[in-house]
């Protein structure tokens, strides 16, 4: 696992550029609904948060400009760090590089939101993951997370027909040789979505809801065109291209 989670780094570090402020709050990922339409994290007035593959900075930035009262990140990447440092242009923000499933001494039953957005997919053991997360939270904490739906990377759109590639009962790794046209060899986590919530039991959260992602209101009025793109609205229109879950710590 460590050799996947050192290569999957060395990989980011190279494509971070790439993804600086995409799947970034408010929204929740590619053609998915955002918080204004949800309103699952609500308020963050004066709470401390805790962001999950703090990326290019962009969702620990709206935080910021939301009230937040204190702003920390986890992420392997280094090359992301140094993003995120630019977005936040002097915000105070404790930044940690590390795996999201190694315990790296962040303080415990001290945070009042958890959150990760198209992150939590990378880590290669949810269940650690997820009990470190738990043991980060106040007693009643939130976290909320969205990732790609795991049904939706099975369907490519070919001659105007929807097509099943891959098994969906099939877990393990998704391998590339090349990320965003770089040389950028990844291995990327291929889950179930029993995977992710069973895993949440077992930390011992209280689930509050899970969204399989409309598209965005404002892409409702659009006109849907046929299309093969990976995300389109002519394939997001038919099947989720995210799902968010939002659980709480038990009090």
């Amino acid at each position: 696992m460590n050799n996947i989670i050192e290569n999957n780094k060395k990989s980011w570090d190279i494509v971070a550029k790439h993804f600086a402020g995409g799947d970034a709050l408010p929204s929740y990922g590619p053609l998915a609904q955002t918080e204004e339409e949800l309103h699952l994290i609500g308020s963050v007035a004066e709470k401390k948060v805790l962001e999950i593959g703090f990326g290019s900075g962009h969702s620990l930035l709206y935080m910021n400009h939301n009230g937040a009262k204190e702003l920390w990140g986890v992420d392997f990447s280094s090359a992301q760090k140094e993003l995120a440092q630019t977005t936040l242009n002097g915000i105070e923000a404790t930044l940690h590089t590390a795996p999201m499933e190694q315990e790296i001494g962040l303080p415990k039953n001290y945070f009042d939101l958890v959150y990760s957005i198209y992150a939590i997919g990378w880590s290669s053991d949810l269940s650690a993951t997820f009990k470190l997360i738990h043991s980060y939270l106040k007693e009643g904490g939130e976290f909320v997370f969205s990732w790609e739906h795991p049904f939706y990377s099975q369907i490519k759109c070919r001659d105007h027909q929807f097509l099943l590639t891959d098994s969906y009962q099939r877990e393990g790794y998704i391998e590339t040789t090349t990320f965003k046209g770089e040389d950028a060899p990844m291995k990327i986590p291929k889950y179930k979505m029993a995977t992710f919530i069973n895993a949440l039991l077992r930390a011992n959260f209280e689930i509050v809801e899970i969204v399989e992602s409309d598209i965005p209101e404002h892409a409702k009025n659009e006109e849907v065109t046929y299309s093969e793109r990976y995300y389109s609205l002519h394939k997001a229109s038919h099947f989720p291209t995210t799902f968010i879950v939002k659980a709480r710590k038990r009090s």
